[in-house]
């Protein structure tokens, strides 16, 4: 099967003391928050669906008639609902300590990210969405530039501090990503916006199931893919690469839409070779799954991986990396550069929102890669890797 077609800069930062009395209010609504509106935000759900997968292959292991899994039996999503209660109670109980580092946004040097027609080079926004510009394209990760990663802007997660880049301070977008269909990674202004941007829409390129969220809204520019499969766009080779994930957006529809990463490659030109980068997406630790995508695209130029979002571990475990695990993902794709991303910008989870900071520090020391090879950036702080 195919590819298919259908086709004034951020506010500036609070005051640490104005920081932590908003980390008392948010651990506060955190850790008392609507049931509801945490599980609409973070995709958990109260039962199974049973629709009809129009993509179905029985070939494909991570088919099924109804939508999709994964390929891993103990990867089973999305986790009952008991053991959310019980997260919910023990979450209660928890004092997430606010955060020691300063998670302000970094002015963004607009110029030069406006300018950019060769650098491989990258603006880190917040959470999972990234601004990757390779080969004169600009390609936009899993966009979400709304106040709260919630269906509802008065309820779930509310981000921490303003977006690095505006939507309005982009420039033009080629190509969007988006690597599935939870609240944190798939915002619908952010997509209304970018979809009416000056000059033409951006192609949003999804998982299989997804379009059809996409046509609803009214976006036309939209191909979807299943895992392996790739489609050309402005000199781009774009693949979506396996995740250990799940999808869910509303009550009924449970892993009737895929998830994945992508891998983008830009094709050699003026005698130099070609360049690939690897955007995880939202996964749990799945040694076959990276180690399959290393085995067809190392070496890896730059890689965006989650270290965020990973306690208490029994809940998260097999969705969610940790940072110990990310720096495995780094190694098994053969990445020579990395960013973590997924981190520091919804409080979402019971590590406090600096933490990632910390543990990923002790895992590259305890496996011997360096904080050059494998970095973290501040919101709006951008990164040029070649």
């Amino acid at each position: 099967m195919g590819a298919q077609s259908s086709r004034g800069q951020s506010s500036r930062a609070q005051s640490s003391r104005a920081q932590s009395s908003r980390a008392q209010s948010s651990r506060a609504q955190s850790s008392r928050a609507l049931v509801g509106g945490v599980a609409a935000a973070l995709g958990l759900t109260l039962a199974g669906c049973t629709t009809v997968n129009p993509h179905y292959d029985p070939t494909r292991a991570h088919h099924r008639p109804g939508g999709f899994q994964n390929i891993d039996p103990a990867a089973h999503m999305p986790r009952p609902f008991a053991e959310f209660l019980r997260w919910q109670r023990e979450r209660a109980r928890l004092t997430i300590a606010p955060p020691v580092v300063d998670l302000s946004v970094a002015a963004p040097p607009l110029a030069a990210i406006h300018a950019n027609r060769d650098a491989l080079a990258v603006t880190w926004i917040g959470h999972a969405t990234a601004l990757v510009q390779i080969a004169g394209v600009n390609v936009l990760t899993d966009p979400v530039f709304s106040e709260r990663a919630s269906p509802v802007q008065w309820a779930g997660p509310r981000r921490w501090q303003p977006p690095g880049l505006r939507a309005d301070q982009l420039p033009h977008i080629d190509v969007v990503l988006v690597s599935h269909n939870h609240y944190d990674h798939l915002d619908a202004a952010s997509i209304a916006a970018l979809a009416a941007q000056p000059g033409g829409p951006p192609l949003f390129v999804v998982p299989l199931g997804l379009e059809r969220w996409f046509t609803a809204a009214g976006v036309q520019s939209v191909r979807w893919l299943d895992w392996w499969q790739s489609l050309q766009v402005d000199g781009l080779t774009v693949t979506l690469t396996p995740a250990q994930h799940w999808s869910r957006r509303r009550y009924g529809d449970t892993m009737t839409t895929l998830w994945g990463g992508f891998v983008i490659e830009s094709a050699p030109r003026q005698g130099r070779p070609g360049l690939r980068v690897f955007f995880a997406g939202d996964t749990g630790y799945s040694a076959q799954h990276f180690r399959d995508i290393g085995a067809r695209f190392a070496p890896i130029d730059l890689a965006l991986i989650p270290i965020g979002a990973y306690e208490p571990r029994w809940f998260m475990r097999m969705q969610h990396v940790d940072p110990a695990e990310a720096v495995q993902v780094h190694r098994d794709v053969g990445s020579r550069a990395s960013l973590g991303i997924h981190w520091g910008t919804f409080p979402m989870t019971d590590e406090p929102l600096d933490a990632p900071l910390r543990d990923l520090d002790a895992a590259r020391r305890a496996m011997g890669v360096s904080a050059k090879e494998f970095r973290t950036l501040r919101h709006g702080q951008r990164w040029v890797v070649r």
